[in-house]
């Protein structure tokens, strides 16, 4: 089995485990290591960790004078960013900082997509995946955050789509080309919000926040393994040069 992500454990001072299995594994092991061990867990099961969270849909309320978008589009992996998003905005709302909530647009890989599964026949059930995607942060089959996240697309009316790697590396490239730089997870939003916006779903002329979640340097190996402008390989001779730059013209 791969090597999964890394979890730390913090009993008795900070221990960082390997584990040898995906997210979801990991996940299961760290509630169980709450409940027999009583380890505490910080992942986005964690309440205040949600809360924590809330803060960017604030701050980016802030940043447009409290007139809220159209669409907030996000990456959706474990879901906590879903849930805390639409807790931060029914908030917002309540409070009377915002007269209207934007919609938002989960974007999940379409190889690890069980809380898209779940949308397309109206939450009727819920679904776990065996994920596959190179983006990492997102490649869960067993979202924690389901129920709470299903709230916050029902309440923004909302809608959840699914993009694959193929695009979601390429919206990747133009993140980094721009000179912001993102892990491929966080990519998604962009990439969801092409194709929303292809389906005719966000319509021409919407005001669109896309979240990018994690930075570059979270998943550098993605830069080394894609590239939009891939090299092309030849023999050191004159000829082979001149034949890719007439192929080019």
């Amino acid at each position: 089995m791969a090597l999964g992500k890394l979890m730390q454990l913090v009993a008795y001072g900070v221990r960082t485990l390997l584990v040898r299995g995906d997210f979801d594994a990991c996940q299961e092991l760290a509630l169980a290591s709450s409940d027999h061990l009583g380890v505490y867990i910080l992942n986005s099961i964690n309440p205040f960790r949600l809360e924590g969270q809330k803060t960017i849909v604030f701050e980016l309320l802030q940043q447009l004078d409290w007139e809220p978008p159209d669409w907030i589009v996000v990456p959706a992996g474990n879901l906590g960013n879903t849930a805390a998003f639409g807790k931060a905005l029914a908030e917002a709302r309540d409070w009377g900082v915002i007269t209207r909530l934007p919609r938002i647009a989960a974007v999940q890989a379409e190889g690890a997509a069980p809380f898209a599964r779940s949308y397309r026949e109206g939450f009727a059930r819920r679904h776990r995946v065996e994920p596959q995607t190179v983006a990492s942060a997102i490649r869960i089959g067993n979202p924690a955050s389901y129920e709470r996240a299903v709230r916050a697309i029902r309440e923004t009316d909302g809608v959840v789509t699914t993009v694959p790697d193929a695009d979601l590396l390429e919206a990747k490239a133009v993140i980094d080309a721009a000179g912001v730089g993102c892990e491929p997870a966080s990519a998604a939003s962009v990439a969801g919000t092409r194709r929303l916006i292809q389906e005719g779903i966000i319509s021409a002329g919407a005001r669109v926040v896309a979240v990018l979640t994690g930075h570059l340097l979270k998943d550098p190996e993605s830069v080394t393994e894609y590239s939009a402008n891939r090299p092309i390989e030849i023999e050191a001779r004159l000829a082979e040069v001149e034949r890719v730059l007439k192929n080019d013209q």
